[in-house]
């Protein structure tokens, strides 16, 4: 069992290695991990001490989805906290003092007051100028939402006609238009790859087509060698 942290110890302002762990660990367990923000985002409408759920650890940088956003963004250790920063507790306000009584008090007349001196004049001295205070720098820009990019799927298709062609799948969506492509592209670009079994069942399909073309080359050379020799033959009976 770890140690019990004393009472009079300040906590960590950021997520500590021991708590990274702690999270990597509750995930691996199917638990739910929950982590706060440290500071607040307002271009997500975020405010600080925001909860967030841990969706996985790597190294320093842990990825959540903070409650209220339908998205995944990656933090540092630094930007987030364990636990919620309470509130501060508003200052009781200041009793008011109680009023004084009234005395009243009868003012018997003392003697006649004195003549005025003449009264001292007031020369104005000039203050120096006030020191130019420096402007405080520029706050650093707010974080945006970074969206995990989803992975692509490329598929081939070689169809019965030898005609090819590309589709493009994002993620779970629907694969896109197919595109035509040419054979011989295809090909290179299989051996760029260097997958044998790829590359093995793209040359088969060419060069099954391409036996196919001949042999109908063949089949056309020789019915037009026999029209030939039959218009040869009506020619010569004139």
């Amino acid at each position: 069992m770890p140690p019990r942290r004393r009472s009079g110890a300040a906590a960590p302002d950021h997520l500590t290695a021991e708590n990274l762990e702690t999270l990597a660990a509750a995930i691996a367990e199917g638990k739910r991990a929950t982590v706060y923000l440290r500071d607040a985002m307002p271009s997500l409408g975020l405010e600080a001490g925001a909860s967030a759920k841990v969706i996985s650890v790597q190294g320093n940088t842990v990825l959540i989805r903070p409650k209220g956003v339908d998205d995944e963004l990656p933090f540092e250790a630094e930007e987030l906290l364990m636990r919620r920063i309470p509130a501060p507790k508003p200052a009781p306000a200041a009793k008011s003092a109680p009023a004084a009584p009234v005395v009243h008090q009868e003012i018997e007349p003392g003697p006649p007051p004195a003549p005025k001196t003449p009264a001292a004049k007031t020369v104005a001295v000039p203050q120096p100028a006030a020191a130019a205070v420096p402007k405080p720098a520029a706050a650093p820009a707010k974080r945006t939402a970074k969206r995990v990019p989803t992975g692509v799927s490329v598929t081939i298709h070689a169809g019965a006609d030898n005609d090819w062609s590309v589709t493009v799948a994002h993620g779970a969506k629907r694969p896109g238009k197919a595109v035509p492509v040419s054979p011989d592209a295809v090909e290179r670009a299989v051996r760029e790859l260097g997958e044998e079994t790829a590359i093995e069942a793209v040359e088969s399909i060419i060069v099954a087509a391409r036996n196919l073309a001949a042999a109908r080359v063949d089949e056309l050379s020789r019915q037009l060698e026999d029209a030939r020799k039959a218009l040869e033959a009506l020619g010569a009976g004139e």
